[in-house]
Order: structure tokens, then sequence, then C-alpha cells
């Protein structure tokens, strides 16, 4: 049954409460803890018990930090990089274009650096060169370089890291791996098939920390000490929700810690892109992916690749400035050339029809740096796996996205296997491919096949879920600090989102553009202020504005706002369905 009979919001979603069973533990939680109701829904969704609460709230990495040992090739990788580090040989770090693999070089650069080392930087070009590893670039690294580490790519590159043979190769990687691995000195990576699949959730990053973890420990083995890694989880914790990691187990620990540490404003191109962007208040994993994350990615999708990881490893702070400067220009050029190949895309997909199992769109010129985050807009507005693809002198390089219980990836990785793509892989939620255009509907069509076995497609309307009612009384500061305790949140756990029933709006005005902003209330006493963007790119925005009196459900996240000195409860409205309609 739909969660305060709400079958068809406002936004075209059917609003789904929390299950009877977690509404149970979280009334047995509230009592025995004597935390807000409200709270312990949202605790009991996460899955955890009435005696786990403190110390989840609480997360810490001496607690859920894994032996990075229990990964294959950790030790060997290790030595070898630290035998590099000793004897002063010549180190070159390849790494993906993205925040994920900017943030794995930034780590090993700073580490490095501390160590009184230096290393070669190499970001491929996402356009001339593609993602990961290609036989040219790492011919040339290996005549100068003695051992090139490659971070976030490098699994599947068996045939340039062969042509590498004059230097050792060590990767670090996430991503999903094949039946056979390259011939290179050592593999380390979750996702590698003969592996447990019990650190599966770590981001790149995360590997290379873990790698740097085990450093410290041979080194005091040998009596030495190497630097200051939770200094380094600033850049694990960017790394982790840029990178759409699910935030669970040890990825709490990281980006809560890593918060911290980028709170204290101690990392130049951080501190840098922090004030280019704006932000006034402490860093949150919201900030880290919507805010920090799109500028260090702008850099690879639209202009130099290796701007992102240059801003992330700098230590001089005029560099750091005029690099945050450049990726901030960039990005609002990337949000330009986004949204004209958004239109183009939807249109598109509309005509092929947008009840498939796959929804997709080609188009010659697009450019493939904004071609992932347009899948993501179709995803999200069709409830289905979505593949955006750019054309050119006969192939295509795309980017997918899926939806929950829908492993994209492994599906792209079948197809490439089969040969109607040159070739593809990822994770579940997002994945990559190139394509020749004359196999183009081939693959798709397979693909679509894949996905429909999946469930894609079987859905229906696309689900809103709820954690609690409140009243709008309810919603206080207090109330979102201890929310805020119980995160971050993000893939894999989402954001708390409570449905207010049956408000009041007293104020409604349009601000900008397309936002909205309210005043609402429960028709006592209780009144809660409210910010709707881009609300008026849905009936949103004009049913609100013209209430006429009558009261509606309303749905969204609460947040704390800063203004003038003082702090108070806002809700951040995502969605509403008239209350009369229930």
């Amino acid at each position: 049954m739909a969660f305060l009979d709400v079958e068809y919001s406002l936004t075209g979603r059917t609003w789904q409460g929390p299950s009877a069973e977690t509404e149970r533990l979280g009334l047995a939680m509230a009592q025995t803890t004597q935390l807000p109701e409200a709270l312990c829904r949202v605790l009991a969704r996460l899955g955890v018990s009435a005696d786990a609460v403190s110390q989840y709230m609480a997360p810490t990495l001496r607690d859920l930090l894994p032996d990075p040992r229990s990964m294959k090739d950790m030790e060997k990788a290790t030595a070898r990089f630290l035998h590099a580090v000793k004897h002063r040989q010549r180190v070159a770090i390849f790494a993906d274009y993205d925040v994920d693999g900017g943030s794995s070089a930034a780590l090993l650069i700073a580490w490095l650096r501390s160590m009184g080392r230096e290393a070669t930087l190499y970001i491929p070009d996402r356009i001339d060169e593609g993602y990961g590893p290609n036989v040219p670039a790492m011919q040339a690294l290996a005549r100068d370089h003695d051992l090139i580490v490659c971070v976030d790519c490098g699994t599947l590159s068996h045939e340039p890291i062969a042509a590498a043979k004059a230097a050792d190769v060590i990767v670090l990687d996430h991503h999903l791996g094949g039946e056979t691995l390259p011939d290179c000195h050592a593999v380390v990576n979750p996702n590698r098939q003969d592996e447990s699949g019990d650190l599966a959730h770590l981001c790149a990053a995360a590997v290379v920390f873990l790698m740097l973890v085990e450093a410290g420990r041979q080194l005091r083995d040998d009596g030495a000490k190497g630097p200051d890694l939770m200094a380094l989880l600033d850049l694990v914790a960017l790394a982790t929700v840029a990178d759409v990691a699910p935030l669970i187990g040890v990825n709490r620990a990281l980006v809560r810690q890593g918060l911290a540490v980028m709170a204290r404003r101690e990392r130049p191109g951080l501190v840098a892109l922090s004030d280019v962007s704006r932000m006034d208040t402490a860093p949150t994993s919201y900030s880290l992916g919507f805010v920090l994350g799109p500028r260090v990615n702008a850099g690879g999708r639209v202009g130099k690749a290796d701007l992102g990881a240059r801003l992330l490893a700098t230590a001089d702070p005029h560099e750091a400035r005029a690099l945050a400067d450049m990726l901030d220009h960039l990005n609002t050029e990337r949000r330009e050339i986004e949204a004209a190949v958004r239109a183009a895309a939807m249109a598109q997909a509309e005509e092929r029809g947008l009840d498939a199992p796959l929804v997709w769109a080609a188009g010659a010129g697009w450019h493939p740096g904004v071609v992932g985050i347009v899948a993501s807009r179709l995803k999200e507005a069709t409830n289905r796996p979505a593949v955006v693809i750019g054309l050119a002198d006969g192939e295509g390089k795309g980017s997918g996205r899926s939806v929950t219980g829908v492993d994209l990836g492994a599906s792209i990785h079948k197809v490439a296997a089969e040969g109607l793509l040159i070739k593809g892989g990822g994770h579940k939620m997002a994945a990559g491919l190139t394509v020749a255009e004359d196999k183009l509907e081939a693959a798709m069509a397979r693909l679509s096949e894949l996905l429909e076995r999946q469930g894609a497609g079987q859905s229906g309307p696309a689900v809103l879920r709820i954690d609690s009612p409140l009243m709008p009384g309810a919603a206080t500061p207090e109330l979102i600090e201890q929310l805020e305790a119980a995160g971050p949140y993000g893939a894999g756990a989402p954001g708390p989102r409570f449905a207010l029933p049956s408000c009041k709006i007293n104020f409604a005005k349009r601000i900008g553009e397309s936002h909205l902003k309210l005043t609402i209330s429960d028709g006592m006493n209780g009144r809660l202020q409210a910010i709707c963007f881009g609300a008026y790119d849905s009936d949103l925005g004009p049913r609100l504005e013209a209430h006429n009196g009558a009261p509606f459900h309303l749905a969204g996240r609460l947040e704390l706002n800063h203004w003038q000195g003082r702090t108070s409860a806002q809700l951040r409205l995502e969605d509403a369905a008239p209350a009369s309609a229930g």
C-alpha cells in the first residue's frame, strides 16, 4: 500500500514507507535508547541493531579498517613500491581522469613527497586516449621509469601493460576483473575474480590508502617511520563519495574521518576549490559529491585531463588557486555542454521509447566528457538503466548508469566478451563502453536483453522511499544533528527522507528561474521553512505556488540552514501530493 495513499505524486512517483518490520524495530529501538523514533527508524532501515547504535553513531577506523594483507598481491605490491622509494628509483603514476583516479594519484604523490621523493604523473586524455593504460603511453613511461603504478585502472589492460616491458608495473584498482589478470608485478583489486568480495565496496583511493597502511607496517618492521596517514583521509573521503562507493563498513569511517580532516583546511587544493565553490560551511558528503567532485572531474571531462589530480596533489596555495579557478570555469562550460546533449539525448530516447529495459541514445559529436552525466539524468527520468554514447570516426564511446538491483557493469562486460563491443566494463551502477558504430544497434539490443533478464524496466513508476512521517514542529536542529551523526549518507546508505502529512502552505514564492521557497505549517504551532530546487522543471512548482489554501503531503530531506549567525531547520522539498487525494 502506498504511503499516505500517494500512488502518483506531482513528480509521478509512488511513495513507499518503511516495512512493518522496520517500524517495529524502530519503535523498539526508540524505547530502549530514548532516541527520537524518526532517527531510530532510519537506523533500523540501515540495519543497525539497538545494541550497536553507539558504535554505529561513532565509527572508527580502529574497529573497521580491514587488514591490507587480506587482499591478494598486497604485500608483494607494497614491497616493490618501498623498494623503489628506498633505492630512489624513478616512479610513474598512471591514473584515471576522474575524482577517484586523481585522488589516488594525489595520495601517492603526497606520501612520496613526505618521504622526500617525487613521481611522474600521467593522466590519459579522455578523447584522444580513452580510459586506462594504452600501448604508446605505457611504452614511453617504461623507457624513463623503473616502476609504473596504475591507479583506478589497469585490471583489464593486458596489452598496454605487456608493452611496458622495461619497467615493473603495479595495479591498484577496484574495477571488475576478468578471468585472467595482466602480466605484471602485482594486481591489488578487491574485485579480482579470485577475491572473496568482502571489500568489493572500496574505491581505488581506499585500495591505495590500504597499501600505504601496509607500507607503514613494513617500514616499522624495518625500524623506519612513514608519513601521517590520517592526514590523507580527506582525499579518500572525496574519492569514496564522488565515485559513488557504498557508504557501508569501513567506507563510513573513511568518509567520516576524512570530512573531519577536510574541515581543518590543510590541503591547498581542497581549500582553494572550497573557496571558489563558495562553500561557507563545514564539508559534508553532499558537498563532496555535488560541489567539489564535479569541479575536480571537470578537467577530465572537458579540459586538460590532469588538472584535477594536480590540484589535489599540489602543496602550493598559489598554484592551487589558479587550478581551482580553471576547474570552476571548466565546470560551468561542462554544464552548458551537458544541457545541450541532455536535450538531444532525451528527445532521441523518447522517440525510441522509454518503456524498454534499457534507455539509450547516441549522437555524432556528443562530448565524451558529459555522456555519463547525461546517462544519469536519463536513468533518473525513466527509472531504467541508461546508456549515452558519443559517436566520432565510426566509433562510439559511452557511459551507462544503472538502477538498484541491476548490475550494468557485468552485463556490459559480457557484451564486450561476446565481441559486440570493442571494450567495456565497470561497476554495478556505472560502466563505460567503446563500440563500433556499425555494431551499435546490435550491441544495445543485446545489452537490453541481458538487463531485462535482471528485471530492468519491470518496476513501474519510480518509487520515493520514506523513512517516517514527521510533523513540521518536530523538525528541529537537534533532530537534524542526530540524523547527521548517523551518517554520512550516500550510495548504499541513502539519507533520511520524511513525509510531512497534510501541511498548510503559508507562503510560496518563486526564486530565480526554477526554485520555490515555502513556509509550511501543521495548522497548529509547528512551522518550517522549505526550499525546492528545480521545482518548475515539473508540476511541483506551479501546483504548490497555486495551492489556494489546499493541504499537501510534502516529502523531502531535513537540513540545517545557516543564515546571519542563526541556525534553523529547513526542508529540502523533493515531492508533494494533494492531501485530499488520500
